[in-house]
């Protein structure tokens, strides 16, 4: 069996193509050609943590079947101590005879697809000449989605806001140097200040209240929201929501579990038809993204383990190629 830590996953997964794969793995769920059923969440209130299984199998495309799990844990007391909050491990089968192939560092492969798939949908949703980007929060899933937005739209400027000036401090001095970025990566003192005439902005903390003012937010700005997926925890403002358009990345599992929908739902100041598509339908061509230049595009993702399978065919395939990885007796 293979086993690829965390800077093999990231040599394996380029952006550019984890997007194309996302875009692809959302045509086959499209097709009814993946089976992904709802993950199974498990508390571990004792230690602040959730711990959640995600299977996945998605027949064809331009490689082989692809079948995997994904064992992803959210404990929130892991910083204190020294470690991630996210942990995770993919484990690759094959598909035939479900022989165990590989073992994939989740957190990396998680950071790469979650912000891939925005990338996705905001080459889909956003105005193609799109220059300024917003992003608030100054974790792994703001490093990525910085990256997954330059490789589709032509950004010029990005203005990061977190809490923490220290993060931010990091994350520009990280990506400001690192080779095929832009080099206008700057920390700014309020959410306002990220998102006021931005054309995307994305939402990546840990926050369970809104993270900006709506009556910041200009027309025409596409959104991102990836950092919530339970239903008391939202970061995007109500009145965002309802003056959006709105995308998730699946019905079932956005009603299940995405709060920044589920909260304006309870309230009544949407119904479940104020979501128009699900990615899968955009790539698919039956819907558009967006259908003016002044529109507020919203996309609320929750995370879907076809991403993780398609991640992960990439992942190996480029291993091979490239000779990567440590391979143990099973």
């Amino acid at each position: 069996m293979l086993i690829l830590n965390a800077d093999d996953v990231r040599r394996c997964l380029p952006m550019s193509e984890c997007i194309g794969a996302m875009k692809q793995a959302f045509g086959l769920l499209g097709e009814g050609r993946a089976v992904v059923p709802l993950r199974a969440q498990l508390s571990v209130a004792p230690h602040s943590g959730t711990t959640l299984v995600m299977p996945a199998f998605v027949e064809g495309g331009d490689g082989p079947d692809a079948l995997c799990v994904k064992v992803v844990s959210v404990f929130d007391n892991n910083p204190l101590q020294g470690l991630a909050r996210i942990q995770a491990a993919v484990l690759v089968l094959e598909p035939q005879t479900a022989q165990p192939l590989a073992l994939l560092e989740g957190a990396t492969l998680t950071g790469i697809r979650t912000a891939a798939v925005s990338g996705a949908a905001t080459d889909l949703m956003s105005r193609p000449e799109s220059r300024v980007l917003g992003v608030l929060g100054a974790g792994v899933q703001a490093r990525t989605h910085i990256e997954a937005v330059c490789c589709v739209r032509p950004i010029e400027s990005v203005r990061v806001y977190a809490p923490s000036a220290e993060s931010v401090e990091r994350l520009v001095s990280e990506l400001s140097g690192r080779e095929g970025l832009l080099k206008d990566i700057q920390g700014v003192a309020s959410s306002a200040e990220a998102i006021r005439g931005a054309d995307i902005v994305c939402c990546t903390t840990t926050s369970s209240t809104p993270v900006f003012d709506d009556t910041d937010l200009a027309e025409g700005t596409h959104v991102n929201a990836v950092g919530s997926y339970q239903r008391d925890v939202a970061e995007v403002p109500a009145a965002t929501v309802v003056r959006a358009r709105v995308v998730v990345d699946d019905y079932e599992s956005a009603w299940e579990e995405a709060g920044d929908l589920l909260q304006p739902l309870e309230v009544g100041v949407i119904d479940r038809d104020h979501v128009v598509a699900e990615l899968a339908e955009l790539v698919g061509g039956s819907c558009i993204g967006r259908t003016s230049d002044e529109q507020i595009t919203l996309f609320k993702s929750v995370g879907l383990a076809v991403e993780d399978a398609m991640a992960a065919r990439v992942t190996l395939a480029n291993a091979a190629v490239l000779g990567v990885g440590q391979r143990v007796e099973w």
